[in-house]
């Protein structure tokens, strides 16, 4: 049998993912840059994560044939009387939205934040997304943050049996 004018293109997605290092700095700005714009820096989050450098050792990212395509990076916290770690920014590049990426890069990082003894993942984020991957709401208003947030959208992964009650006061980068 003779197909004419027939052409089969199969893609084939190689995903892997990785610890990220310094080599994947720029892909990761612009992955960020496209999916929150220029007023990113200006949020709650944001400006924890200005007051030190994120935990390379539990941040990750998505390669897809050697291209990074998406990254959770993950800063060390203290949120009340909490050790634990502020999880964000999350991005997929639009052409590889919808996968379960993004799923699988929290699902990375929250085990490997309990392997090195976190009491917490925090995260500002729709609790539909998050809420099944884990995440609790925190109490209303029991954190306070360094700008406005949304108290409904801050979520928690408690890693400890009291986590929840020692929930309560400021949160910030922590050494």
């Amino acid at each position: 049998m003779r197909l004419s004018g027939f052409c089969l293109i199969m893609h084939k997605h190689d995903l892997v993912y990785l610890t990220e290092d310094a080599s994947h700095d720029a892909a990761i700005e612009h992955i960020n840059e496209e999916a929150f714009g220029p007023g990113r820096h200006t949020r709650a989050a944001a400006r924890i994560r200005e007051q030190g450098p994120h935990d390379l050792s539990l941040s990750f990212i998505c390669a897809d044939d050697g291209e990074t395509i998406a990254s959770v990076r993950m800063t060390p916290v203290v949120a009340g009387a909490v050790n634990g770690h502020l999880l964000g920014p999350l991005a997929v590049r639009p052409s590889h939205k919808s996968r379960g990426i993004g799923r699988e890069l929290v699902r990375i990082a929250v085990e490997a934040a309990r392997r090195k003894g976190s009491e917490a993942v925090i995260l500002i984020g729709d609790p539909p997304y998050y809420c099944p991957l884990g995440f609790e709401k925190v109490a209303y208003n029991a954190l306070t943050f360094p700008g406005p947030v949304d108290p409904g959208r801050v979520l928690v992964v408690p890693l400890a049996d009291d986590t929840h009650t020692r929930l309560k006061g400021t949160i910030g980068w922590r050494k």
